[in-house]
């Protein structure tokens, strides 16, 4: 498998497989449910955590109102409200930028995406 003997370090195989270390594999996750959020494909009670800025009137005069950012909701609790779908998936799909977000599909979402979260693990390690 890619040329590897099994004495072989490890660490340079999932770049190799093309692989997504497990925080980016998480984000990964997350993303693709938002996605699915967004275009009516995923299960409505996932839907109902997420509001969409321009969706908020206090909002409408701000210049991220014309963007595709999702507010963030207000924990009280930031060890177990900051890891709920509702505040964790906001904060990944608010860091994407809008050549990922608005992918036409699913499988161009998921493509552009890895690739993006593939360059940002292996130019840092």
């Amino acid at each position: 498998m890619n040329g590897s003997s099994k004495y072989d370090h490890v660490s340079s195989l999932p770049q190799g497989l093309h692989w997504l270390w497990v925080p980016q594999c998480i984000k990964y996750r997350l993303a693709v449910l938002i996605f699915c959020c967004c275009n009516n494909t995923a299960p409505e009670y996932l839907a109902r955590d997420l509001h969409w800025v321009t969706d908020d009137n206090s909002q409408r005069r701000l210049r991220s109102a014309l963007t595709d950012q999702l507010m963030l909701p207000r924990t009280r609790l930031l060890t177990v409200g900051d890891h709920t779908f509702g505040v964790a998936g906001t904060h990944i799909w608010n860091e994407l930028p809008s050549s990922v977000i608005l992918a036409p599909t699913l499988a161009v979402f998921k493509r552009n995406l890895k690739t993006r979260l593939f360059r940002q693990s292996y130019s840092s390690h």
